[in-house]
């Protein structure tokens, strides 16, 4: 029996990549196709939600879904940790995914276990023009891992500068929209002498197909909050 999925942000880039995948999926069928305005009782007899709308209705998204014991794949960027200590880890899963790109999860963890051995580390993220929040929530993730791996050691003189971008767990994000760019992040890491990029660009949403696919069947089988697209693969 398919496994019957509401996608809310239907309209958008990601909410019509998530359409095309459940409908050829063997496993999963769209339940209902929602936009950020939409009734959310429209998700109600789904079994799993799939959100990737604004940060403001994405937080109703997530309240719904879990209200209603339903299953919820986030794909809103916006997600901070401070936001997400906010939710309820129990109940029906909750599965909070920054970026659904296999390429962007291995790299995030290069920077985040690289970010052990330097000093000074900034992060330049470039979206498509049409993207209307920024930093990104793949950017945002990426700061907050690199902060954890040191253990909160302060990062980048110079923080209060304006230039310097946004200030995220002590990592500076400078955040570029741009025509002709799906979605590029580089991580710098410099130290004595010596400069280490870690960098991922994707060309086109395919580059996140896998990733929709498995946070979804994961989120199905699974109770809690669950965070990053590595809770899903391990």
């Amino acid at each position: 029996m398919t496994k019957k999925i509401a996608v809310v942000g239907a309209t958008g880039r990601m909410g019509k990549l998530a359409l095309d995948l459940i409908d050829a999926s063997q496993d999963l069928s769209v339940f209902a196709a929602l936009d950020s305005k939409s009734e959310l009782s429209g998700a109600l007899g789904a079994d799993a939600i799939f959100d990737v709308t604004r940060l403001d209705v994405s937080a109703e998204v997530v309240a719904f879904a879990q209200a209603n014991s339903i299953p919820v794949v986030v794909g809103t960027s916006g997600w901070s940790a401070e936001k997400l200590s906010t939710l309820d880890s129990r109940g029906s899963a909750v599965v909070v995914i920054p970026n659904f790109s296999v390429g962007s999860m291995l790299a995030t963890r290069f920077a985040a276990e690289a970010a052990k051995f330097f000093e000074s580390i900034e992060i330049v993220e470039t979206h498509h023009a049409g993207k209307v929040d920024s930093p990104s929530g793949t950017a945002v993730r990426t700061a907050e891992l690199i902060a954890k791996s040191r253990s909160n050691t302060p990062l980048v003189p110079g923080v209060g500068q304006e230039a310097r971008g946004e200030v995220v767990a002590g990592v500076p994000i400078h955040s570029l929209r741009l025509e002709g760019v799906s979605a590029k992040q580089s991580v710098y890491l410099g130290g004595s002498a010596e400069l280490l990029t870690i960098t991922h660009e994707t060309s086109s949403v395919a580059a996140y197909s896998a990733g929709i696919l498995a946070s979804l069947r994961f989120a199905l089988t699974t109770q809690g909050l669950h965070v990053g697209l590595e809770s899903v693969l391990g």
